[in-house]
C-alpha cells in the first residue's frame, strides 16, 4: 500500500514520529506540494494526506489509483468530496484534536488585549521602566475580566471548553447556537438569541462554522448592535468578520479590541490597515498548533487510515 503525504511539514515539522503512519504502507512525505507537482508526488499511491493541498477532478483523473483521502485538519474544503464520492474515493477529517489547544488560545488572545503583557515586557527590555519617572507605567489600560459576561456564538466542543475557562475567571457566559445543551444550561451557560448576545457581552469569542449564513456575521449592522467598548475573539474562520467593518468599528472605538488568528485570506497579501491597528492582535493561525494537539491529529490521522485499510467503516468519514 502506497502512501504519500504532501504536505506534512505544517503538522510535523520535525518533532513527531511518522512511524505509526509507516506501519501501515510504504510512505512518502512531502513537506511541501506545488500545485502543478500534485499529480506525479501522489502517482499510483492509493492513499492521500493532505493538509491545504488542494485535490479534485484533475488529480482525480490523473491519479486513479487514489482509494482514500486523510485531510489533516477539521476543515476539508481542499478536497472535492462530491468529484471524490463519484470517484469512489473515501475523504475523512479530523474535527476533536485541538479543543483543549484553541480554547486555550481564546484567552491567550484575550489576555493579551487585556494586559498587553508581551508589549510591556518588551517596553521593560527597551529602558522604559529604567527612565520612568514612577514606580510602573502602563501603555495601554489593564482590564478585568471577572464579573463581565463572554459571547460564545457557536457552543460546540471548543466553544464549551471556552466557556468553563471563562466561568473560572469569574465571567457570567452567554452563548448562541442552534442546539441548546441542557446540561451545559445546568453548568450555568445561558442560551440568548444572537441579537441578545450582542447586546450584552463584554466579550465576544466566535466558535461557528463557516457557511453561508456565518459568512460576515461581523459587519456593520451586527457591530452597532454591539456593547461600546466589546472585544472580539476569532479562532474560527477568518470570514466570520467584515474586516472592513471591523476596523471602523476599531477606529470610532466601537470595538476597544479585536484579537485574531485568522484572516479572510491566508496568508494575507499585505499588513492591511486593520492588522496595523494598535487595538488589533493578528497571529498567524497557530491556536490549533502545540506539539500535545499535533500529535493527537497524527495519531487520529493514523487511526483513519488503519481502519480504512482494515475495510472498516472510518469514524471521520465527510464524503458519506
Amino acid at each position: 500500500m502506497k502512501i504519500v503525504v504532501l504536505d506534512g511539514f505544517t503538522l510535523n515539522p520535525g518533532d513527531l514520529s511518522w512511524d505509526g503512519l509507516r506501519a501501515l504502507g510504504e510512505v512518502t512525505v512531502y513537506d511541501r506540494t506545488k500545485k502543478e507537482q500534485i499529480v506525479k508526488r501522489i502517482g499510483d499511491a492509493e492513499v492521500v494526506l493532505t493538509n491545504k493541498t488542494p485535490l479534485g477532478e484533475v488529480e482525480f483523473a490523473a491519479c486513479p489509483s487514489i482509494q482514500y483521502i486523510g485531510v489533516l485538519a477539521t476543515g476539508f474544503n481542499v478536497v472535492d468530496v462530491v468529484a471524490a464520492k463519484e470517484a469512489g474515493i473515501v475523504v475523512t477529517n479530523i474535527p476533536t484534536y485541538g479543543t483543549t489547544a484553541v480554547a486555550q488560545y481564546v484567552f491567550a488572545l484575550l489576555l493579551e488585549l487585556c494586559h498587553r503583557v508581551g508589549h510591556h515586557a518588551q517596553r521593560v527590555a527597551d529602558g522604559a521602566w529604567v527612565t520612568c519617572p514612577d514606580f510602573c507605567f502602563t501603555d495601554y489600560p489593564l482590564i478585568e475580566l471577572a464579573g463581565k459576561t463572554m459571547g460564545i456564538v457557536g457552543l460546540g466542543r471548543i466553544g464549551h471548553t471556552t466557556a468553563v475557562i471563562a466561568q473560572a475567571f469569574g465571567m457570567k457566559v452567554v452563548a448562541f447556537d442552534s442546539y441548546q445543551n441542557p446540561a451545559w444550561v445546568a453548568e450555568g451557560i445561558s442560551y440568548v438569541t444572537f441579537d441578545e448576545l450582542l447586546g450584552v457581552s463584554d466579550v465576544i469569542s466566535l466558535h461557528c462554522p463557516l457557511t453561508k449564513e456565518t459568512e460576515n456575521l461581523v459587519n456593520k449592522e451586527t457591530l452597532a448592535k454591539m456593547k461600546d467598548g466589546v472585544m472580539l475573539i476569532n479562532t474560527s474562520r477568518g470570514p466570520l468578520i467584515n474586516e472592513d467593518d471591523l476596523l471602523a468599528a476599531l477606529q470610532s472605538g466601537k470595538v476597544y479590541g479585536c484579537a485574531m488568528d485568522v484572516l479572510t485570506v491566508e496568508p494575507p497579501t499585505e499588513v492591511s490597515a486593520l492588522v496595523k491597528h494598535p487595538h488589533c492582535i493578528v497571529t498567524p493561525h497557530i491556536a490549533w498548533a502545540p506539539k500535545e494537539s499535533r500529535l493527537r491529529l497524527l495519531n487520529i490521522a493514523v487511526e483513519n487510515v488503519r481502519v480504512f485499510l482494515a475495510g472498516e467503516k472510518p469514524v471521520n468519514q465527510v464524503n458519506k
